[in-house]
């Protein structure tokens, strides 16, 4: 089995290949890697990011569009206005547009 350190690392790999304006869910990281049940793995290795000013952790949301509740530099309000200044936009109950802003890779 693969150890924490080297699975966090990359997810932080991952994570930092997410462009401005755009989102990921924790389970779009998760499935990735190879591991699709992984969801809850990916936040917590977001939650213990060593490089918050390197690996883009706010770019990250979960499967509804929703910030997440224990964002770990600053809270949802920092995480939203971090995206707002990228030009993410959200619908009326909060969640993140994720017609508009659902990073895929490679297309």
């Amino acid at each position: 089995m693969e150890s924490s350190k080297g699975y966090f690392s990359k997810v932080y790999r991952i994570v930092s290949t997410i462009p401005p304006g755009k989102v990921a869910t924790y389970g779009q990281i998760a499935a990735l890697l190879g591991d699709a049940r992984g969801a809850r793995t990916v936040g917590w290795a977001l939650h213990c990011n060593p490089f918050p000013g390197l690996v883009p952790c706010h770019r990250v949301v979960n499967q509804r569009g929703e910030l997440s509740g224990g964002f770990a530099f600053g809270g949802q309000e920092r995480q939203r206005s971090l995206l707002e200044r990228e030009g993410v936009s959200f619908l009326p109950d909060g969640r993140v547009d994720l017609k508009r802003h659902l990073w895929r890779p490679g297309g």
